[in-house]
């Protein structure tokens, strides 16, 4: 039985990529099957797969869901958005000197007033004047994760995005994504790479470490996913061909995992608090493109429990002697499932 120390390593500070590479696809990537490490380049994904094999991206598209504003009575507030319920309502994270009451204004962004209404567990819930996705595009900021020390700009508006984001609804990036340029994702349909979508709205308890030494007592977030049947048939048609079915990141990996506790993946839509750990057994996934995590974060222990413990532990200690860069700028890993 692992617990939370199991999944701690040091990192050098000056790994934690600050910026994104000019190029999306220029980043290096570890290759990691079973015992065996391979130093590649992510272009080289093309040559890693074969023709009939499925890759599976999240089309969420990251809000501009950081606002800075002020309560009635002066005092200066952070906002972030968790989740848009309706186009009304969200849900949001509020930071003040003190917690602003049920029925009370805020003044966002010195533009708009929303409406405090009461706690929803450790969100407020707070109504909008007019359109949600409206207002948030209008006037939010980009929330970039809290370990990269600079403000947003149009450059981090851009890159911080896939390029084929399409489901507005996220608070973070689905970063395996941020390595496919057009181009890249030509050459891999022309080989004969399928392609299919879910979407998962990636919240902002993903930068969130465990913080129990027992792993059991630990409650995960709450995420929301769709699948569509398109994907259940391409996902269906893969396996039945004996290809891999290839998640794009460990919300991909997330999404279809929760929709395949039946055993068989299911099309829909739910609320997942889905927690992997060593031990589980996965029902559709079979190779994962992923970037490198945070210590103690429920995604090392994703990637373990996909991977193999020892085999994590040892990809990490060679990317860290071999310099590649950490975290949602950084490089990435191709692993197949132990």
């Amino acid at each position: 039985m692992y617990s939370l120390s199991d999944f701690d390593f040091k990192l050098p500070q000056e790994l934690i990529a600050q910026m994104p590479l000019p190029q999306r696809s220029a980043s290096r990537l570890l290759q990691v099957d079973g015992d065996s490490l391979g130093d590649r380049m992510f272009s080289d994904i093309v040559d890693l797969l074969m023709p009939g094999d499925l890759l599976v991206f999240n089309d969420t598209r990251v809000l501009k869901a950081r606002f800075f504003g002020v309560k009635e009575t002066g005092g200066k507030v952070e906002v972030l958005i968790e989740r848009v319920i309706d186009n009304r309502t969200v849900h949001a994270q509020v930071r003040a000197s003190k917690s602003p009451p049920p029925g009370s204004a805020i003044r966002l962004a010195d533009a708009f007033d929303v409406l405090v209404g009461e706690r929803a567990s450790e969100f407020y819930v707070l109504q909008f004047p007019s359109d949600v996705f409206d207002l948030i595009e209008a006037h939010g900021r980009l929330p970039l994760p809290p370990y990269i020390e600079h403000e947003a700009d149009g450059f981090d508006e851009q890159r911080y995005q896939t390029v084929y984001a399409k489901e507005p609804g996220a608070v973070a990036a689905p970063t395996a994504g941020l390595h496919f340029d057009q181009a890249l994702l030509d050459k891999l349909r022309n080989k004969g790479v399928q392609f299919a979508f879910v979407t998962l709205h990636v919240g902002a308890g993903t930068f969130q470490p465990v913080r129990t030494e027992n792993l059991a007592e630990h409650r995960m977030h709450s995420e929301w996913y769709t699948i569509a049947q398109q994907t259940v048939d391409a996902v269906h048609a893969a396996k039945a061909a004996g290809r891999d079915v290839v998640a794009v990141g460990t919300t991909s990996m997330r999404a279809l995992e929760s929709a395949s506790q039946s055993g068989e993946l299911q099309a829909g839509s739910a609320d997942t608090r889905l927690f992997i750990t060593p031990g589980y057994g996965f029902k559709t996934v079979t190779r994962l493109i992923t970037n490198f995590h945070l210590p103690k974060s429920t995604l090392l222990m994703l990637v373990s429990a996909f991977a193999g413990y020892e085999q994590i532990r040892s990809a990490y200690r060679h990317a860290i002697e071999q310099r590649y860069r950490f975290f949602s700028y950084g490089d990435a890993m191709l692993l197949t499932r132990t």
